[in-house]
């Protein structure tokens, strides 16, 4: 299912006005990038698609039929689908290398420490960053910041387009009136968490045999608080002005800081060389970003004025809505009541580490470090699979904004198509290859042959509910996309965490860690079944649910069957490099050729796409 390009004559804009609006942006140059397909506020124009020789896909980077380069898509204009698939390329690489240098970060973490109650101890203050993570840069003030972002671009493009409105750039009230408190904020809680230390380990690990030492770790990485929530912010504002290269490179810079300081100053300081890593990790996150995201604020073009004002359709910024929708402002776009249960949510998602972790600490020294690298390695098919939905955020963002309700839900309904389609190969292969992955990747140092064995069998439980966790990554972001306060996903997650809590104690006893992984598993697949029933009108973008069900039991059946041949596969090599070589292959051609034969159609277009898109300039990847 693919996104319906805007036609010429949509809704009542003039060709003249929108063309003098393309004029103004292509000599905008740099930032914006210029755009023969302008798209204002309830209106969408894109006359320069009729002078596209047929030929020609559409897509940035292309081609006029006067051989004049196609620059990318405005600011407040619809993305191409070769724009989405060069951003979506761009992100995933950076991705890709991030978490390749957070496999790096793990490996060293166990060559140098093993694991046993230095790394647990390690581990308990790593939930600090986990949490912040999730909070601050990947779901909770993503969720609430790009919508409003997406709002103050497409506020910002109107002006600049002759819609009308006078004042100040919509973008820069946006961060005067939201980044100092947003900041100060992240003050008082990082000064918490370095106070409160000891109170944190003894509630989230109280069987720990080193609480010292966790404490220790604890204070270090609650720095990270600040800089992750200010890189968070950075991230929300460049993705809205669609810029993806910075926001998708910080994990580089993270686990570049974290390895650097294990093996610098491991020798003196042992495992907490890696707490100042994370610290170290934070500050270079908001340095990669902050030089594109300045010029993004104070550009020369930004500090231009509005170019023509309309009396008839006036904006007042500073009265907190706009007198011509009698929408609210972009100042007053983030509130404590859109921003309460987006962050409950993300909290109580990330409680489902904190639940493992709490069961773990009674079970054997090493239990929590094998949970923490099987979850790492099996949750990196899924972080690749919402690579798509990351750049498309805030292209959903601003058709709710818009009212068009018909290309959200086309929208939805492809990402999460194409991303269960990805995430069940990677699980497929996480299980059919798991002691393989394990042993090729941390079995050396003090990393035992007894650890690989337990971290295999963990990850291929985990296996099970990576489906779920993509799931749950995609749908949410329909709930808070629209703007406005709903408690209905965190009503979903919190019925996951119960059932992840009893479980997870019921079979913790019996099971070890593979029940606590086990409870994971069926919490996550638990809340993405209530988010996927709940998606109607009143909370979110009314997708066709039984159709959407139907098309995602194909890709799960497929990866069923290419999961036990792959697995049968790589049992009968004894070599690990060419079992996981023999199984993966498998893998691959058991899902693919079943997909084919099932007739799934959503993972052919978005491949043909993205092989157009890798040959040609990457425009929005650049830090202008």
């Amino acid at each position: 299912m693919t996104v319906t390009p805007p036609r010429a004559g949509d809704e009542g804009t003039t060709a003249r006005g929108a063309g003098a609006a393309a004029g103004r942006h292509r000599e905008a140059g740099a930032e914006g990038g210029g755009a023969d397909e302008v798209l204002l506020p309830g209106a969408r124009v894109a006359a320069a698609e009729t002078a596209r020789p047929a030929t020609e896909a559409p897509g940035v980077g292309a081609t006029t039929g006067t051989g004049t380069k196609r620059n990318p898509p405005a600011e407040g204009g619809p993305p191409t689908r070769g724009f989405l698939a060069k951003a979506t390329l761009v992100t995933a690489a950076l991705s890709i290398a991030g978490a390749l240098l957070g496999l790096g970060r793990d490996q060293a973490l166990a060559h140098l420490f093993g694991a046993g109650t230095e790394t647990d101890a390690f581990l308990v203050a790593w939930t600090v960053p986990e949490v912040a993570a999730t909070l601050l840069i990947e779901d909770g003030m993503a969720f609430v910041l790009v919508p409003a972002f997406s709002l103050a671009v497409a506020r910002r493009a109107s002006r600049t387009g002759g819609s009308g409105g006078s004042g100040g750039d919509p973008v820069r009230a946006l961060v005067a009136s939201t980044l100092p408190r947003i900041a100060l904020a992240l003050v008082g809680v990082s000064a918490l968490l370095i106070a409160g230390a000891p109170y944190l380990v003894a509630g989230l690990a109280p069987g720990l045999p080193d609480p010292r030492l966790a404490v220790d770790c604890t204070r270090l990485t609650a720095t990270c608080v600040l800089s992750f929530g200010l890189a968070g912010y950075c991230s929300a504002a460049l993705r809205a002005h669609r810029r993806y290269l910075a926001p998708a490179a910080i994990y580089v810079a993270y686990n570049t800081g974290i390895i650097t300081a294990m093996f610098v100053l491991g020798g003196h300081w042992g495992v907490r060389s890696a707490a100042i890593g994370v610290a170290l990790g934070g500050c270079l996150m908001v340095a990669a970003q902050t030089p594109s995201l300045v010029r993004q604020l104070f550009g020369r073009h930004r500090s231009a004025a509005p170019t023509a004002t309309t009396p008839e359709s006036p904006v007042t910024e500073h009265s907190g809505r706009s007198e011509q929708s009698g929408q609210p402002s972009v100042t007053h776009s983030v509130n404590l009541a859109l921003v309460t249960p987006v962050l409950l949510f993300a909290l109580c998602r990330q409680s489902q580490v904190l639940i493992e972790r709490y069961l773990a600490s009674n079970l054997p020294s090493g239990a929590i470090s094998h949970l923490n690298y099987a979850q790492k390695v099996a949750q990196i098919p899924m972080t690749l699979s919402l690579m798509l939905c990351t750049v498309t955020f805030p292209v959903l963002a601003q058709a709710l904004a818009e009212g068009d309700t018909e290309r959200a839900r086309n929208r939805v309904e492809h990402d999460v198509s194409v991303a269960a389609c990805i995430v069940l190969l990677g699980a497929a292969a996480v299980f059919a290859c798991a002691p393989q992955i394990i042993e090729l990747l941390f079995q050396r140092g003090a990393f035992t042959a007894r650890d690989t064995a337990a971290t295999a069998t963990v990850m291929r439980v985990y296996s099970v509910g990576l489906l779920g966790h993509t799931l749950v990554g995609a749908l949410v972001r329909t709930y808070f996309s629209a703007g406005r306060p709903t408690w209905y996903p965190l009503a979903a997650m919190a019925a996951g965490i119960v059932a992840t809590s009893w479980i997870g104690a019921a079979t913790v006893g019996a099971w070890g860690v593979s029940g606590i992984a086990a409870a994971n598993a069926v919490g996550i697949t638990l809340t993405a079944a209530l988010l996927l029933s709940g998606m109607n009108a009143r909370r979110s973008v009314p997708i066709r649910t039984r159709r959407v069900v139907h098309e995602l039991s194909k890709p799960l059946r497929a990866a069923g069957c290419a999961a036990v041949a792959g697995a049968l596969c790589a049992s009968r090599f004894e070599a690990p490099a060419l079992a996981l070589c023999a199984g993966g292959t498998t893998v691959a051609l058991v899902y693919v050729l079943l997909l084919r034969l099932l007739g799934v159609q959503a993972v052919a277009p978005a491949f043909r796409t993205a092989l157009r898109s890798v040959t040609r300039r990457l425009p929005h990847a650049r830090f202008r």
